[in-house]
């Protein structure tokens, strides 16, 4: 039998038919398939938000404790008052309202939410932001791939993947990025580099697999292909135009938030951007107020920017912190440590807008354990956006193996 030409395939066209219907359902198909997110930028909310007075608010409830809500652009869905700029971007934000997590202690807490992994005394488990770059690596990257700005005691590790994971630590990004530029001429500096090399070869004889395992010399590679590095103006934002900056708001985290989307854009693949202070343990209303003052201003005008520039669909946004906080004020106007049922919101690449999971109780009590999802489930959702099989398999130096993540993702959260 001859090939099919071109003429045969024209000439029995007519009798194909029946696949025009079909070819058209597989091209429909194939448009709804997302190309995974490639960045993350957590919010981190150091201290542990009221739900309350955030993204659960209950107005008119006993709890509520007087704070008021505000309508968005999702019906039917409020946030706390404060969030007025947030609500209006809120057809791109999604809600989890049902987390749960095991512990209450500041510490504890927060490595259970940045790794998704209860502590364990045999294992430092990594970060959201280490797996993420430790599972998709990037060659044309010059700087860091995992950033933290403005953090606190416990920033993101690479724990059991490594310490080339941990986040590169930098504060407010009016000031310069610090020890990167050199304090001598560089032929001055070749020479030292040179000099050292001869150091590190005498070190290094007679200690054979020792001395390589310390990766000295990768890292000093990398610190001097950074150090002259046209991404590291990527954690300058003073080239922004001004009306931009405004949008982000003239604070610390405002500006940490608008180089995180410069720090993205250049191939990062995530950032870190704390805003503490969210203990509030007494004055709860007027901590959280503040708080509030600098938060909408920076989230709202991130995702907004992201939408405007195109890149919002490459982007994981993911505001969150340590626990809750109790549903009863305490004897100082304050709200307490409250694992039991908190909230974060989460928007960008894969996100379904306006979605919001689970439901806190109205009065105040704790959600059965159906209800309720546990925190390693919305690290599976941000590794589920990012294309990253979450039940692959990492090993610690030490040989214990432990998945990616060992939750399940947020079905009702993605597209």
């Amino acid at each position: 039998m001859s090939p099919l030409t071109r003429r045969h395939f024209l000439a029995t066209a007519p009798s194909l038919a029946w696949l025009t219907p079909l070819g058209t359902a597989l091209a429909r198909a194939s448009e709804k398939v997302r190309a995974p997110a490639k960045s993350v930028i957590v919010l981190w909310m150091a201290g542990g938000p009221s739900q309350l007075e955030t993204f659960d608010p209950k107005p008119g409830t006993r709890i509520a404790a007087g704070t008021k809500a505000v309508g968005t652009a999702a019906k039917g869905v409020q946030l706390a008052e404060g969030l007025e700029r947030l609500a209006e971007q809120m057809n791109r934000v999604a809600l989890v309202r049902s987390l749960w997590s095991p512990e209450g202690d500041h510490e504890r807490a927060t490595s259970i939410v940045k790794t998704g992994m209860r502590p364990d005394p045999t294992t430092t488990y990594p970060s959201l932001g280490a797996v993420i770059c430790h599972a998709l690596p990037d060659t044309t990257v010059d700087i860091p791939r995992h950033v933290s700005i403005m953090p606190n005691e416990w920033p993101a590790r690479g724990g059991a993947l490594g310490a080339e994971f941990d986040a590169f630590k930098v504060f407010d990004p009016k000031d310069k990025v610090p020890d990167v530029t050199p304090h001598v001429p560089q032929a001055r500096l070749d020479r030292r580099v040179e000099d050292l090399k001869v150091v590190e070869e005498a070190f290094a004889a007679g200690r054979g697999k020792r001395a390589a395992a310390t990766g000295h010399r990768n890292t000093m590679d990398r610190a001097r292909k950074m150090m002259g590095s046209e991404q590291l103006k990527a954690f300058d934002v003073s080239p922004e135009p001004a009306s931009v900056r405004k949008e982000y708001g003239d604070t610390a985290f405002g500006r940490g938030c608008l180089a995180a989307r410069r720090l993205t854009e250049v191939g990062v693949r995530c950032v870190e951007v704390t805003l503490g202070g969210w203990d509030s343990h007494a004055n709860n209303h007027q901590v959280t107020t503040r708080l509030k003052g600098e938060l909408d201003p920076a989230f709202s005008a991130l995702i907004r920017d992201l939408n405007r520039r195109g890149t919002l669909k490459d982007t994981v946004v993911l505001c969150v912190g340590e626990f809750g906080r109790t549903p009863q004020l305490n004897g100082l106007g304050g709200r307490d440590h409250w694992p039991h049922n908190f909230a974060a919101a989460i928007a960008g690449g894969g996100v379904r807008g306006g979605a919001v999971v689970g439901e806190s109780d109205p009065n105040g009590g704790k959600l059965p354990e159906h209800q309720r999802h546990p925190i390693a489930d919305l690290n599976a959702t941000v590794l589920q956006a990012l294309g990253i099989d979450r039940e692959h398999t990492l090993r610690s130096p030490i040989g214990r193996t432990f998945p990616r993540s060992e939750g399940k993702p947020i079905g009702a959260v993605l597209t």
